[in-house]
């Protein structure tokens, strides 16, 4: 039986790219490989086929051992630092998912 695995899943509209690419986006993934991570996605220009609240949204999906490493994460103060950095960039939505 494989391990059980979990997704984060970050839908983006970025207002201010290069501000998140030179701040946060240099920054998190080294603490994202740190707690267990992986990234799958990343990506940028993607359109919504239904229900988008964003023309040309960016997406990231990271991969994790399981839901507690990518809580442990989330709840960081490593990753509460870095967070600051996004701030006035965008609009962001983050979900968090079990894989069946």
């Amino acid at each position: 039986m494989s391990q059980p695995r979990c997704y984060m899943i970050v839908i983006a509209h970025l207002s201010d790219r290069q501000r998140f690419l030179d701040g946060y986006a240099r920054v998190v993934p080294q603490l994202v490989e740190k707690f267990g991570g992986r990234y799958v996605i990343r990506g940028s220009g993607g359109s919504f086929l239904e229900g988008g609240w964003c023309d040309r949204a960016s997406a990231l999906v990271s991969e994790w051992p399981d839901r507690a490493a990518a809580q442990a994460f989330w709840d960081s103060p490593e990753y509460a630092a870095a967070k600051r950095l996004r701030e006035g960039t965008g609009e962001f939505q983050v979900l968090l998912i079990d894989a069946v």
